[in-house]
Parts: C-alpha cells; structure tokens; sequence
C-alpha cells in the first residue's frame, strides 16, 4: 500500500515539474511590449559642449635680460615671493635699467646672483600668476565648429566634486591632434574665481554653445524620419488612436530637440516601444514552487502599466 502511495505522489511531483517547465517554455516566447509617451514640453532648452583638461596659470612665463654683457648688482627677489607688476627684480652696476616684473605672480626660481653678467634673451628668473587661473580642455572635432570665442562654461573640478566654477572662451585651437583615428582641439577658458584651484587640477567643462527660451521640444527618439522628411506619432487618450505629424526642428542636445512647426505645448507623442520577456516571471514561479517557496503562480498575475515620460531641459 505505501509503495502506491509514494508511486502515486511521484507522478504528482513529475506531472507539476513537467507542466512548469512547459508553461515557462511556452511563455518565453510572449513579449510584451511598453507603452511610451512624452509631453510636449515648453521651456528653456540648452545645447552644451563637454570636454576634460586641467588647471592652468594664464601667466606662467620667463624673465629675460634685454641688455648685452651687464653685470648684475643685486638680485632683489628669491623663488617663492610675490611680486606686483614693475617691481624691481634685478639691478645692473652701470646703472641701465633694472629687470622689472611684467605682472603681477610669483617668483617660482632664480637663475642668477650678483656679480654675474648676462646676455640679452637669458633667463633670469621665472614668474607664474596662481591667482589668475584657466583650464585648457579637449573638446571632439565633431562638436569643435560650434564652439567660439566669449561663450560661457561651467567648470567641475575632480578636487570639488560639489562646487561648480564659471568661465569663458578665450581661445580655440587652429590646430588638433589626432589619436586612435580621431582629433581633439584644445579649448582655453579663463577661470572667473578660481578660489582654491591649483594648477595640474583635473577639470571637466560644459560649454554653452546655444541657448533659447520658450522652446518646444521632444526627447530625441520621439523624432522620426522618411524620405527626408521628419515626423512624430501624437497620441491621444489612452493611446488607442495616433496621427502622424509632420514636423521641423531646431536646436537640439543629446536628450531633446526642438519643434519649430507640427506640435503644439502638451500634445502627447509616443516613443519606441521596448520589448520584455515573460519568461524570467513564469521561471521564478516554478523554481518557488519546486524549492517549497510558494507552490502555483498567483490569479490574476502582473500587468505591465504604460510608461510616461515627460521632456526637461537640461537645467530645469
């Protein structure tokens, strides 16, 4: 009677195993798809520019003698002091004028000593201004047209993660270097306070290269293309009716672009769906029911909800 019995419930147990594997087989090959829209939004819209550098002196320069053959007097600085600019820093025993600070900095070495005489173009000392700092970053040859003198940025430093810093261009390269098949250009911003910044400090920048207010936009993919021309898909409802309207655009960052003509503010404009599997939901209900954690699937089970998502300017 008892080997019946186990005979029997071994069949149960073998039956359940087998309509599980063959539930979860079969429902791997259902895909759901997810629902996607966006709001047309309305506001202020920025298109930026990113690049990585470090921090720099704007001055960092050598002094040099202007005078042939003069014998040095004295040497009024040593390396480490400040200086104002035309303080004296070195003085001649025939009374010519003395070398003279071209700015304002700091002594950083001294390479001469009373006594001595020098030639024109000798360096006689090496002055960097640490309170007048830039950062100098490479920017893609991509992105390198839209760049220009007098645009602002806003400067990371790798030492302040919570404080952000500002600028502007001052300069952009002629010139890039090219490596592993593609070129950066360096792009110069001048620091506008640079407080405790050091020079060598690693730096990240986010340029502003277009701006406009009151824009309409879109996120990216909400835009379509065909035969050169662009489209959105408007939704209405719950989704169950769309039309598909043609479009231009304008300005436009890695997230959202502009929508010069074909919408209007708060319209709803689908995404492209994504596709997820079943089949890890159906798995996870067998392996409970084989390890003792829960026996069958729950009625009813889960539905997957429809997703929204509304555009934001990048500083909203």
């Amino acid at each position: 009677m008892k080997r019946w019995i186990w005979i029997i419930i071994s069949v149960l147990v073998i039956g359940f195993v087998g309509y599980q594997y063959y539930n979860s087989k079969t429902s791997s090959t259902e895909a759901t798809t997810q629902v996607r829209t966006a709001t047309v939004q309305k506001g202020k819209l920025e298109v930026k520019i990113s690049g990585s550098g470090a921090v720099e002196p704007v001055t960092s320069e050598d002094i040099k003698a202007t005078e042939d053959n003069n014998e040095i007097d004295e040497v009024l600085v040593a390396a480490g002091d400040k200086v104002t600019a035309g303080e004296e820093l070195v003085t001649f025993t025939d009374d010519s004028d003395p070398i003279t600070a071209p700015v304002d900095g700091t002594i950083t070495s001294v390479s001469v000593k009373a006594g001595e005489r020098v030639t024109s173009g000798f360096a006689v000392a090496h002055l960097t201004n640490y309170t007048d700092l830039q950062t100098v970053v490479q920017v893609d040859e991509l992105d390198i047209p839209k760049v220009k003198v007098g645009q602002t940025a806003s400067l990371t430093i790798s030492a302040y993660p919570d404080t952000t810093y500002t600028g502007k261009v001052t300069a952009v390269a002629d010139e890039g270097s090219s490596e592993s098949g593609s070129s950066t250009f360096d792009v110069t911003i001048h620091i506008d306070n640079p407080a405790n910044l050091k020079v060598g400090m690693s730096s990240e920048a986010s340029i502003l290269t277009d701006s406009k207010d009151q824009a309409l936009y879109v996120p990216v993919d909400a835009v379509h293309t065909s035969n050169n021309e662009k489209y959105v898909i408007v939704t209405s409802g719950n989704t169950s009716t769309s039309e598909q309207k043609t479009v231009k655009t304008g300005i436009a960052n890695d997230e959202y672009v502009e929508i010069t003509e074909g919408v209007s503010e708060g319209e709803t404009v689908q995404l492209p769906e994504l596709s997820s599997s079943s089949s890890s939901q159906s798995q996870g209900f067998m392996m409970r029911g084989m390890d003792g954690g829960g026996g069958m699937p729950p009625s009813g089970g889960g539905s997957q909800g429809q997703g929204q998502s509304s555009g934001r300017s990048g500083n909203e």
